[in-house]
């Protein structure tokens, strides 16, 4: 087990004592899963910009995904209920997304809802009647009814894998410690354009709007 208490600490936290022991219950838990979507993983057209993006699709195809699609394995084993989260637009000219998803640049996203490039990857399709929801911001809790759903169900616990941790990630585990939900991020499910930016996020979140641990630490925790 990894020493998640001590890891991940910002300069607000370095001197702070370690948090108490993670006691959470599988009834009251989900595991949110956050635009892991196929535009994510189609490399740039432009061969330059492939490359620059070159150890961002290394990191999502050798750990994020094996261990995303392990995760929610383990939490569907486990009576976990597993809800996914995907940037798309509902209307094909894109009026309803957030003035975040309209900036051009990197964060300019027109993605139908119907469209191939918005869908959750095939290896991470959703089951049954596992929840998708829809979301033109990058919190999934800003603008959607995820929130209500959560709470309908009686879930106080959420469990976050996805991408990018630096923008929808972080922008919803915000948005959940701000709503008094438990949060806990899995850091080999999660991935930012880089390393260096992954890891100064995490340690930007940690401790205060989450607990940053490994899928192993995860499973452990429930094992008690």
């Amino acid at each position: 087990m990894s020493d998640w208490k001590n890891n991940y600490r910002s300069f607000y936290y370095e001197n702070a004592p370690e948090p108490d022991d993670i006691a959470i219950n599988k009834e009251g838990s989900a595991l949110l899963v956050i635009d892991i979507q196929n535009t994510y993983l189609e490399p740039d057209d432009d061969p330059n910009e492939a490359a620059r993006w070159l150890p961002f699709y290394s990191r999502m195809n050798n750990i994020v995904i094996p261990n995303t699609v392990e995760m929610v394995r383990w939490a569907r084993a486990n009576e976990i209920e597993v809800i996914f989260a995907r940037i798309a637009c509902l209307k094909e000219d894109g009026r309803d997304r957030s003035l975040s998803q309209k900036k051009p640049g990197f964060n300019y996203l027109l993605m139908p809802k119907d469209s191939n490039e918005s869908q959750i990857i095939k290896e991470l399709s959703p089951q049954g009647d596992e929840i998708c929801i829809i979301k033109t911001t990058d919190s999934a809790l800003t603008g959607t009814n995820l929130r209500l759903t959560l709470h309908n169900m009686g879930i106080n616990s959420v469990i976050v894998a996805g991408i990018f941790t630096d923008q929808c990630i972080s922008s919803t585990v915000r948005s959940l410690a701000d709503e008094s939900f438990d949060v806990l991020v899995v850091e080999d499910c999660c991935a930012a354009a880089t390393d260096e930016i992954h890891y100064q996020e995490l340690k930007i979140i940690n401790m205060i709007y989450c607990h940053v641990l490994q899928s192993e630490d995860v499973k452990r925790i429930f094992e008690v």
